[in-house]
């Protein structure tokens, strides 16, 4: 079953074209030897996070789900549910409705847009920097017979080519922790929303547990930022702190792993499961399988060059971000609801 995956996924000659060459470069912004450090990856994190999906889309999509993010997760709950029940939460919480338009801020391929569509029946405009992203976003949008409802548009989320006060509100999943600034992605977000528009997201944070002189901390926070193409993770008050700055009222805010029931931690699929092959698939076993057979795959020269050097870094990345959640020093879902207050 792997060997035809990932036959399927090599298949794909714009798979091919994109990964030969983009992993060094890639790489390169979190090497110190060559010169990548922070203000490498926040000045250049354009083009690293382009690299970056257009290496991992296809294998994120093939391992995890089209919806690219973590989620709190109840003993006996798939994995697929808590995802969705993340994303209904966000629109319950954003108060969204049929005639509301809203921004997705990094929207991927698109899962979370389809679903809280579906949901709420809101218009929902996913921006994105990835060309290849977006074209998947259309074609999976048509597909699921939402094209009236769901549409991406290329965009930089610092810089929106959107009139001032164009939503009803906005979310972002994961997203903006990408960000070189965060008071000015948040400062962008603000002014597209109309007065009394409302902002939703999880947000990538390094916990109060974290230690900036341990140095196993350290470890763990690169390990996570260069696996996951992130310049320099937030803290929680930076986090909150910068919505404040940028305008916005915080109305609500918490870290939404910790209502994970302990059988269940929001990195459980990280490690492994067993309840379907999609779950082996995502963890420990699945990512080493994985590995073995695209190291073969591409010395046969069926695979790209720098196939197995995309697997390996996902693995790490696996491993590092593991590693915070066991050790309480990093959430992937730090949950704020905060507002543009009317005028």
């Amino acid at each position: 079953m792997q060997e035809q995956a990932v036959n399927r996924f090599y298949s794909d000659e714009r798979t091919r074209g994109r990964v030969h060459g983009a992993i060094n470069e890639y790489l390169d912004f979190h090497d110190e030897s060559t010169g990548g450090d922070v203000q490498a990856r926040k000045t250049g994190y354009t083009t690293m996070i382009n690299h970056y999906y257009d290496l991992v889309t296809d294998f994120y999509e093939h391992g995890w789900a089209k919806s690219f993010h973590f989620a709190p997760r109840f003993n006996k709950e798939s994995f697929d549910a808590s995802l969705a029940r993340s994303e209904h939460f966000f629109a319950l919480k954003l108060g969204l409705a049929p005639g509301m338009k809203v921004l997705d801020v990094g929207c991927g391929v698109g899962g979370p847009m389809r679903t809280i569509a579906r949901f709420s029946g809101a218009t929902i405009e996913g921006v994105n920097n990835n060309d290849y992203q977006l074209t998947k976003v259309s074609e999976y949008n048509k597909e699921a017979g939402l094209a009236d409802l769901c549409s991406g548009f290329k965009g930089n989320f610092m810089n929106l080519d959107v009139a001032d006060g164009t939503y009803d509100a906005a979310y972002a999943f994961e997203a903006t922790c990408h960000a070189p600034d965060k008071v000015g992605v948040f400062k962008e977000i603000y002014r597209t929303l109309k007065p009394g528009g409302s902002f939703a997201g999880y947000e990538w944070c390094m916990t109060d547990a974290f230690d900036p002189s341990n140095a196993e901390h350290q470890r763990v926070k690169k390990g996570i930022e260069e696996g996951d193409s992130l310049p320099d993770i937030a803290t929680i008050p930076e986090t909150l702190d910068a919505l404040r700055a940028a305008g916005f009222e915080v109305i609500e805010s918490h870290n939404a792993a910790d209502v994970c029931d302990p059988e269940t931690p929001w990195y459980l699929p990280l490690v492994g499961e067993t309840s379907s092959l999609l779950a082996v698939r995502r963890g420990r076993v699945g990512r080493f399988l994985a590995r073995r057979l695209i190291r073969t795959v591409e010395a046969l020269r069926i695979a790209p060059k720098g196939s197995a050097e995309v697997s390996k870094m996902l693995g790490a990345a696996a491993e590092a971000l593991i590693a915070g959640g066991e050790s309480d020093i990093f959430t992937p879902n730090y949950f704020f609801l905060a507002r543009r207050p009317a005028e």
